[in-house]
């Protein structure tokens, strides 16, 4: 039959179905929720996990060893996926990501949890990077969208049901169970996976970018460092006299002009330089980039004020972040359904970031006694904003690329969106604690010497000291909170108006009609003749009339 003709690879060629994609979906949508569930599940149980493993001091490297992994090899699945398959990396992430789950729950010391966070961020960004690209592979851009939309969900929900999560675990049966919730999870998508993920295998028979991948990875190791500086050393602010935090500086600068170096001379580079050149790609990137420095650095503080300001636990600001949620639920699939439909895109970015600008700007007006109906419909409006935009921008990428650089290309998007998460969170924190310090030495300043409640200032403050302060002293500080919050979202505004005006020059391509291994001969639809050689599947008109290969060219090596 000309279903099992063999592939230019010499193998027998895939057949894609409704049903075996949809199977496909299931297994990396439970993937996809697990990794990025763990970026924000530890938050809340982090006071309870450092202080019975006595890692108080260093508690910062709880989260960083976590994101230092991620997004190193975030570049390394896509490079790797679209030389060599993505089957096996993909089977790989999930088991990394299952066994760090069940040793970080059964670590009995503070190294020893540490050491299995990064191992589990060594799984978790391939579960990121090579679930998006596997449905770039089985489901046409044209069909995408409705697949897509609930993938952008994911990152929202896990977003607020993470510190639910962590906060309801922490209270109940044990932190442990954060990590250990992940075993079952990832056994059964592995399983699935195993079964159903027929994805094909090939050799590249190029060399490996060894030089870029190593200054890939200390170029970002440093980032990562450098931004998560105050958390991991304990200290409040930078002192630019420290030998290693200039160390730090002059590795990043060094290693990044290496990088640029060896991707011109590599034969197959990590990340082709001439990606820049498609224009799409370019803006979406650097959308994904301000987006990653606004919204995360937003985020990151939401559920501590509503600690701060109602004296609600960990659990309860959980679900006081739930209208978040629902407004990413409800833009990222109504947008996914809308562009599978009308097949237009563009429009969504543009009034997503629209409509984060508006949310951004009201949250500048949040108060410490405000009801929360109206918090809610401030972070409904939030969320609606992001819906819209995260998974758009990566279709964009996706349908402007050559099928070849599917994955090294979606892998590019989500990695400047994790750095410009942890520079944007970084540079917040930086604002906010120095004017949080200014206004609480206000709120001290009359009172007595040695009177100030122990713990009551910027470095140490948590909502159970805050909650026992007495009165006047607790509204004070809630103010002085509160007052240094709302006021620190303007520094974000412009970031979030900057990726507005770039959605206005993302291009409308047309989006492509074939799924990537049908494009690159590995695949067959079922019911199709195979008619069609490889590499011209997949072409929807001649370039220059809306086919997305018009704009591809420009990324080919």
């Amino acid at each position: 039959m000309s279903h099992t003709a063999p592939a230019p690879t010499g193998k027998p060629l895939i057949v894609l179905n409704q049903r075996t994609i949809w199977v496909i979906f299931g297994a990396l949508m439970a993937s996809m929720f697990l990794s990025s569930l763990d970026q924000s599940i530890v938050g809340t149980a982090m006071p309870t996990i450092v202080g019975e493993l006595h890692g108080v001091e260093h508690q910062g490297w709880v989260v960083t060893a976590y994101i230092l992994a991620v997004a190193i090899v975030m570049p390394l699945y896509g490079k790797f996926g679209d030389m060599w398959g993505r089957r096996w990396p993909f089977l790989v992430a999930i088991t990394l990501f299952t066994v760090a789950s069940a040793g970080a729950g059964f670590a009995n010391s503070f190294p020893e949890l540490v050491a299995w966070r990064g191992i589990q961020g060594l799984g978790g960004g391939g579960l990121m990077i090579l679930s998006q690209a596997i449905i770039a592979d089985i489901v046409p851009a044209k069909d995408r969208g409705k697949y897509m939309g609930p993938m952008g969900a994911l990152f929202g929900i896990a977003a607020v049901v993470g510190p639910l999560l962590g906060g309801w675990f922490t209270e109940g049966p044990g932190w442990r169970w954060a990590f250990w919730i992940n075993v079952p999870i990832g056994i059964a998508a592995f399983a699935v996976a195993w079964v159903a993920l027929k994805l094909p295998s090939h050799r590249a028979g190029k060399k490996i970018d060894v030089a870029g991948i190593f200054f890939m990875v200390v170029a970002t190791s440093g980032i990562v460092l450098v931004t998560s500086w105050e958390s991991l050393t304990s200290q409040r602010g930078y002192d630019w006299s420290d030998p290693w935090l200039i160390g730090l500086v002059a590795a990043v600068i060094v290693s990044i002009a290496g990088f640029i170096i060896a991707e011109n001379r590599a034969e197959e580079p990590l990340l082709p330089l001439k990606l820049f050149k498609n224009r799409t790609f370019t803006i979406a990137t650097l959308i994904g980039l301000v987006l990653g420095m606004g919204m995360f650095s937003a985020l990151a503080f939401l559920p501590t004020f509503l600690q701060m300001s109602t004296g609600a636990g960990v659990t309860e600001s959980g679900w006081l972040m739930l209208p978040m949620m629902a407004g990413v639920m409800l833009t990222a699939i109504g947008s996914g359904i809308a562009i599978t439909k009308t097949g237009k895109y563009k429009m969504f970015p543009v009034v997503g970031l629209a409509i984060t600008v508006a949310g951004m700007v009201w949250l500048t007006r949040i108060t410490g006694d405000m009801s929360m109906l109206l918090f809610g419909a401030m972070i409904f409006v939030l969320g609606a904003g992001m819906g819209l935009v995260m998974q758009t921008i990566v279709l964009a990428v996706q349908n402007s690329v050559d099928p070849h650089e599917i994955g090294t290309a979606t892998s590019a998007n989500n990695f400047f969106r994790e750095i410009g998460a942890a520079v944007g969170v970084a540079l917040f924190s930086t604002i906010f604690t120095s004017r949080l310090t200014d206004n609480l030495g206000e709120v001290f300043a009359d009172l007595p010497p040695g009177t100030v409640p122990e713990g009551a200032d910027g470095a140490s403050l948590t909502p159970d000291v805050v909650k026992a302060l007495p009165e006047p002293i607790h509204t004070g500080v809630v103010d002085a909170f509160t007052d240094a919050l709302a006021p620190s979202f303007w520094y974000l505004i412009p970031l979030v108006v900057l990726g507005f005006v770039l959605a206005l020059f993302l291009r409308e391509i047309k989006l492509s009609d074939t799924a990537g291994m049908v494009a690159r001969g590995e695949a067959v639809v079922e019911g199709d003749e195979l008619d069609v050689v490889a590499g011209d599947a997949g072409r929807s008109g001649e370039p220059g009339d809306g086919d997305p290969l018009a704009e591809r060219e420009p990324a080919r090596q």
